[in-house]
Order: C-alpha cells, then structure tokens, then sequence
C-alpha cells in the first residue's frame, strides 16, 4: 500500500481537468470516492487526521517541536501489529531529518515527525524509494515537495511529477495485490473542503465509484482494518470505505 498526498486542489479542479490526465486515468482504472473530504484547514492538521485519526491540537502550519505527542497513529499501530512502515519524502534533506523547512521541502507536510511512538529513521528520502517494489514497506506514504505537490506549482506539473515517479508502482501494483492510494489533504478553501480521491491497484474494481462521504478519517480506519490494527483516535468512529473493492 502506497498512499501519496497532494495540495490544496478541490476535486472539481483535478476530475476532468485536462491538466491532470494522468490522475483521470487512474480514477478510469481504478476507483474514485467522489465525495471525499478533508477535515480543516490549513494543511498541517490534515496531515495529523489522516495520520492519527487526530489534528493533535494543531491549528496552524507551524513548526512545532518533534515528538511532541505520544498518541497511537497508523505507524505505531502498524508496528506494534508486526507490520512494517516507512515515508518517502521528497527533497528531505537526509532520513530522519526533523528540519522545518529546506528547499522545497516542508515538514508540516510529514506527520510522523510529530510522534514520539514512530522512529524518525522511518522518515526515508523520495530518492530512497525502491525500485524493486518487493522492498517497500507493508504501508507507506510518499510526500512530494512543494512544487510536485501542486502547492507552489500547477496542477500540470504535480500530474507529471506523479506519472513519472509512481507510475511504474501504479502499473505494478495492478498485479501484485498492491494499492496506490491518492488524495490531497485540502481543497482550495472555496469547494466546502471537497477532495480527490482515487484508488488504484489489484484489490479494487476498475471503473468502480462510491458517492457515501467519507474523510481522511474513513480513509486511515480502512487502512488500519486492511492490516488488523487498533484504530486511532476518530478513525476507531469511522466506517471503511466499501463499494469500490474487487472482492
């Protein structure tokens, strides 16, 4: 399972948008929650949800101080059910850096640095993501900078970012019983917080669509019910997403 998140786009501005052909084309062969919604704004909190079924009080896109919480997220849950973890962050200066900000790169965008529970050594570089993807992780989230996030750079340019550097996983995914899992962590504060989401690989059914509500809770207990965990914070409240699954 590979889950990526991108920036502050409503899903009317990425679903049949010609400048995003290739996210269209996953939702055509894979499955769309066309009623996805993020939680807040601004971003930072998001990320926090999505991770740990909680904004962790966080308000803001500050800098906070690492390791600040010691509260279950979906990598200590992986952990502690024997399942392993890690995130591919784009332009992080080294694995496990807790640096603020390099660059393009912005650690309000990467949640796990927030967490006493999760090793920061699990924090890898994107340059650091296998190409043999036998190697990856049983669950892991790839965070482009950003300009590839489509934060600081067109909607154009974060397609063509996710095509080139995932599009091989995509492809291999569709074959070997994995999951590319696509959403963004905040619309562009004019869409009532309404979100792509797109789901691609073996396990769901091309072509397939779920109009229910979910959020970033909904998406974090079904990723913890994929793999047995307990469930963190609002995600132990929300329900799995369904509908869209090949079996």
């Amino acid at each position: 399972m590979v889950v990526v998140v991108l920036e502050n786009h409503a899903y009317s501005q990425i679903i049949g948008s010609s400048s995003a052909p290739y996210i269209n084309s996953l939702k055509t062969g894979g499955a769309n929650l066309s009623a996805s919604y993020a939680i807040t704004h601004p971003s930072q909190p998001n990320y926090m949800a999505l991770f740990s079924g909680s904004t962790q009080g966080i308000t803001s896109d500050s800098c906070y101080t690492p390791g600040f919480s010691s509260a279950a997220n979906l990598a200590s849950e992986l952990t502690s059910a024997g399942k392993t973890w890690g995130s591919y962050n784009e332009t992080l200066p080294s694995q496990g850096s807790t640096t603020c900000s390099s660059g393009d790169y912005a650690r309000k965008h990467n949640p796990w640095f927030g967490f006493s529970n999760v090793s920061t050594s699990s924090a890898h570089t994107f340059a650091q993501f296998p190409t043999d993807y036998n190697q990856l992780p049983q669950v892991s989230f790839v965070v482009p900078n950003l300009c590839s996030d489509m934060h600081d750079c067109s909607v154009g340019t974060g397609d063509t970012w996710l095509k080139n550097n995932l599009g091989a996983y995509a492809t291999w995914a569709k074959t070997h019983n994995s999951l590319l899992l696509l959403t963004f962590d905040e619309d562009n504060s004019l869409s009532g917080n309404k979100i792509t989401t797109v789901l691609y690989g073996q396990p769901v059914k091309a072509g397939s669509s779920s109009s229910t509500k979910y959020t970033h809770y909904n998406v974090l207990r079904t990723l913890e019910d994929m793999y047995g965990t307990s469930h963190a914070g609002q995600a132990a409240g929300a329900s799995d997403i369904t509908g869209i699954w090949a079996s």
